[in-house]
């Protein structure tokens, strides 16, 4: 066999030698988080049931760390502003940091919301229903993480213990006005991530990247921006985190005022560190987008920090409650609510850093790169977007997905480029119609001095051209492309600039999170009951 027939050999068994060592760490997890809940779980009875339990939670954990925190960190390494195995790196500490030593003190493990505990009829019958929505919840993300799909671990959870719910108590059991926001945050949670983060990028390209003096603007410009993004990131901190845990209670105003001063303190250090930076930048876009490295470095790892202190409740708090349910066997009652010791949430961000390592780059690619491609200051806004978007819709009590947030924002950032692509091109096509006949000299000056222009001086050169056209009433389409040709030319841009196909499959997958998740959710109840699992164990 020669030697380029046997490398597709060697390429797939290195790919099965790398699946081989992950599969290898992932079971030294699940293995040790089982002896730790033995030692440290504290329940008299059911050992093989609270290994059971854990390793589950743990799988779940596992599957949101590769699934949901590509949303903080894909844009970061879509922009270039590092690399990919730094961002998972960051991710990783800051999301285990989150879990530990900011996670909820208070989980509500069936989410109060969807299932009425009244209807359920004996800790056995919960216990079965927490592992049914564990389970099901973490096989649905398995699966849309395989396929390359950004869903929301939040309505994944949800979804399992609807479906087991129903299987335990009956239709009575559910809380069904709930589902109606879960169907609204598909709507409002994307578009409305996608308009600021729009906004955004249009207010940012006006003042800074359009400007002809590029330095001089960043220094005027950016530090306001970075210290915006200060004062806003602090309120998203004391609004979904500091708050759980600080032991005064602060006013909305009081946030305000503290992440006021808190940006106020940023945009001084970054003016400094702005002007010395200036020297050794170059007038140009690219070379000014590299001032947004360090802000989004230190806004991931916030919204990271943010999301394991957050998003760990959707792994550990079926786990919470099942530990509790062991704990209080012998009195029958329901836990409403399960207080997660510090050993349950160590777990939760463990495998939420495991599975961000091992399985996580394949949504980071997708989210960073595979919708739209991004650069420093577009992901720059996709971060703003997502924690103004969350601070908004929370204090209108607006129902909203964070993954659905940032991807919109992707999405709008995408079709914003898109448009305005579109634009230049039909200008492009406009002054080579107005210019037809002429030198081929005089129109390459006349693009380029319009590149170069202002966007105030391409106003007055667009509108220069309008008056040729409509004195000239002779000037017809000689030269560039036809209709046809145009129209298949724009059709180009769309599909070069923001990938159609991506976006149909991530949000069917939205689509489909809950309902799948469910039917995951009932038949593992099923199961469960029909082989008495819970009393075996």
């Amino acid at each position: 066999m020669k030697a380029k027939d046997a490398s597709p050999f060697k390429k797939a068994l290195k790919e099965l030698q790398r699946d081989n060592v992950k599969i290898t760490l992932a079971v030294v997890f699940v293995v040790c988080i089982a002896g730790m809940a033995l030692v440290l779980g504290h329940v008299p009875i059911h050992f093989p049931l609270l290994a059971l339990a854990t390793v589950i939670g743990g799988y779940m954990a596992m599957n949101i760390g590769a699934n949901d925190v590509a949303n903080n960190v894909g844009p970061l390494v879509g922009s270039q502003a590092i690399t990919l195995g730094m961002a998972i790196l960051l991710a990783a500490i800051c999301e285990v940091l989150g879990a530990v030593l900011a996670g909820a003190d208070v989980v509500q493990s069936i989410k109060g919301k969807i299932i009425n505990p009244a209807h359920i009829e004996s800790t056995a019958v919960f216990v079965g229903m927490m592992l049914s929505a564990l389970l099901s919840g973490a096989l649905w993300l398995h699966l849309a993480t395989a396929i390359g799909a950004p869903v929301s671990t939040t309505h994944s959870i949800v979804g399992g213990v609807l479906g087991a719910g129903l299987m335990a108590g009956g239709l009575g059991a559910v809380e069904w006005h709930f589902l109606g926001g879960i169907v609204a945050s598909w709507v409002i949670s994307p578009v409305m991530g996608g308009g600021i983060a729009m906004g955004l990028l249009a207010i940012i390209k006006n003042v800074l990247s359009d400007k002809e003096n590029k330095k001089q603007a960043a220094l005027g410009v950016m530090p306001i921006l970075v210290g915006i993004m200060g004062a806003a990131f602090t309120w998203y901190m004391f609004a979904k985190v500091l708050g759980k845990k600080l032991p005064l209670s602060l006013q909305w105003w009081q946030e305000v005022g503290l992440s006021l001063v808190v940006g106020l303190g940023v945009y001084i250090l970054f003016k400094s560190y702005v002007s010395k930076r200036l020297a050794l930048l170059e007038n140009t876009k690219e070379s000014v987008h590299t001032l947004f490295t360090y802000p989004l470095i230190f806004g991931a790892a916030l919204l990271s920090f943010a999301h394991g202190a957050n998003d760990v409740a959707n792994a550990v708090g079926p786990l919470a409650a099942i530990v509790q349910s062991l704990q209080e066997w012998g009195n029958h009652a329901i836990p409403t609510k399960a207080y997660a010791p510090l050993w349950i949430m160590f777990i939760g961000g463990m495998g939420i850093a495991l599975g961000l390592s091992l399985y996580g780059p394949k949504l980071i690619k997708t989210v960073g790169s595979e919708i739209t491609e991004l650069d420093k200051m577009q992901a720059f806004c996709i971060a703003m977007a997502t924690v103004i978007t969350v601070l908004f819709a929370s204090k209108l009590g607006l129902p909203v997905s964070s993954t659905h947030i940032t991807i919109g924002a992707v999405f709008g950032v995408g079709f914003l480029r898109e448009l305005l692509q579109r634009r230049t091109l039909e200008i492009k096509q406009m002054i080579l119609d107005a210019h037809a006949g002429e030198d081929a000299s005089v129109i390459k000056n006349f693009l380029e001095r319009f590149e170069k222009a202002s966007p105030k001086q391409k106003k007055e050169m667009l509108a220069y051209l309008k008056a040729l056209k409509k004195n000239n009433n002779t000037l017809e389409y000689s030269i560039g492309l036809s209709k046809k040709e145009r129209k298949t030319l724009k059709k180009a841009y769309k599909s070069e600039l923001v990938q159609r196909s991506v976006i149909k499959k991530i949000i069917t997958a939205w689509m489909v999170t809950v309902p799948i998740s469910a039917l995951l959710g009932a038949l593992g109840y099923y199961l469960i009951a029909m082989f008495d699992i819970v009393g075996r164990l």
